[in-house]
């Protein structure tokens, strides 16, 4: 695989972000929670929880779709699409970039995990409870997991590529990536990227909950459910929400004069080739991608100061992507610092690389790093530097976003400071 320098591709900036998360609209609520290491998970409140394991959730409560989207296209849209399209207009706006890209070079990477279960189950009850002719038209465009991207771009009138990957929980990193690869490559001048998730539903939660894979220990103290790395976890948090960032060629944002937050220089994806669910033990698979994503930018890993974990909680993963670290860094493994900001917001699954990938670039750029919080119980074999429990000042250069998902999908992202 060629390095940065080996190919003729094109240098490639982040010039806008927006986000909904369970902290609210917006990108300034978001990181400042992060760094205040205030946890965003709750008891659930949008499904009856009678019967359920795990009774805890990282829900976007304050929500209202209406104010930004008017009525008819609000009630039109999945959840999922709706948190998409708001977060995909605050980074357009936040880019400055309307009228200044042609349409036609312009497009969407919108990745999601899920995509419209809302809509499937409510077309599914309507089945039943009142017929085929009561079924909702709109019922087979909100469930189609393309939705969003799709909406994003007729929303923004933009007609390049356009394509959503679902790649589970590594969907928003492949987006990202795989976004980058076309700007690089002349396909296109810039890219709305990112990654939208609303899979709380009874179903889901009970789906999961059966796989052992919720924390369930922790109903009546939900903001310690998710705690990554530390040696009481016992399950990962469910979490919704939206992360949207616009990628544009460099020498076109520096033209016209756009604030750069930070610089896409890598990317590496591999499969684990392994297990459906469970990583690799070795943590071989997200190690490749790590290495994959070093040498396409040109890092030594000495040069890596932070890398935002992919760790959601679990007993395995966790300690999979530990290994893979370890492997792949050998002594700098334990100076560099690594954190899940999961332990903060959640799982958005399809969504968690987009908002993960928001924070690492305002790590670059701000010189703080989150914290892992929930770190109470040391685990002997996850014992890196993990940024217990309190932000930390620091200024660095280089950071990875780490994104796993189930199937084996390995994708990791790496971003430089903005010069």
């Amino acid at each position: 695989m060629p390095t940065v320098d080996e190919v003729a591709g094109r240098r490639v900036v982040v010039t806008g972000i927006g986000a909904v998360t369970p902290y609210g609209r917006g990108v300034a609520p978001f990181w400042d929670a992060l760094t205040a290491g205030r946890s965003a998970v709750h008891t659930l409140t949008s499904v009856p929880t009678d019967g359920l394991p795990s009774k805890v959730a990282a829900e976007c409560r304050d929500f209202d779709p209406v104010p930004e989207l008017g009525p008819k296209l609000a009630r039109r849209l999945d959840r999922y699409s709706q948190l998409a399209l708001v977060a995909a207009r605050d980074a357009w706006r936040d880019a400055g970039i309307e009228g200044a890209v042609d349409p036609d070079s312009a497009g969407v990477a919108f990745a999601t995990g899920i995509g419209g279960i809302r809509s499937l189950l409510s077309g599914q009850k309507v089945l039943t409870e009142k017929g085929p002719d009561r079924v909702s038209p709109f019922t087979i465009p909100n469930m189609i997991p393309n939705a969003a991207a799709g909406q994003i771009a007729i929303d923004l009138g933009i007609r390049g590529p356009n394509f959503c990957p679902v790649t589970a929980c590594a969907a928003s990193n492949h987006a990202i990536g795989q976004a980058w690869q076309l700007i690089r490559m002349g396909e296109a001048d810039a890219m709305v990227v990112g990654g939208t998730e609303s899979g709380i539903t009874e179903l889901t939660i009970a789906g999961f909950a059966q796989m052992a894979a919720l924390s369930t220990s922790y109903n009546d103290r939900p903001t310690e459910a998710s705690r990554p790395f530390d040696g009481g976890r016992d399950g990962l948090v469910m979490g919704e929400g939206a992360g949207a960032m616009i990628l544009e060629e460099r020498e076109a944002a520096s033209a016209r004069g756009a604030q750069v937050y930070g610089e896409v220089v890598g990317f590496g994806q591999s499969a684990d080739a392994f297990h459906i669910t469970a990583p690799s033990e070795d943590g071989s698979g997200a190690a490749l991608a790590l290495r994959r994503a070093l040498r396409v930018a040109g890092v030594a890993p000495e040069d890596v100061g932070y890398i935002n974990a992919h760790a959601t909680s679990t007993a395995a993963g966790d300690v999979s992507e530990t290994r893979a670290i370890k492997s792949v860094f050998g002594e700098h493994a334990y100076s560099v610092a690594v954190s899940s900001t999961k332990s903060m917001t959640g799982h958005l699954f399809g969504a968690a690389g987009a908002v993960e990938a928001i924070a690492t670039i305002l790590a670059l750029r701000d010189g703080v790093l989150p914290p892992t919080i929930n770190q109470v119980t040391p685990d002997p074999e996850c014992n890196l530097d993990y940024v217990p429990n309190e932000a930390r000042e620091a200024r660095i250069e280089v950071a990875l976003s780490n994104g796993f998902g189930f199937g084996g999908h390995n994708a990791v992202v790496a971003f430089r400071q903005a010069s």
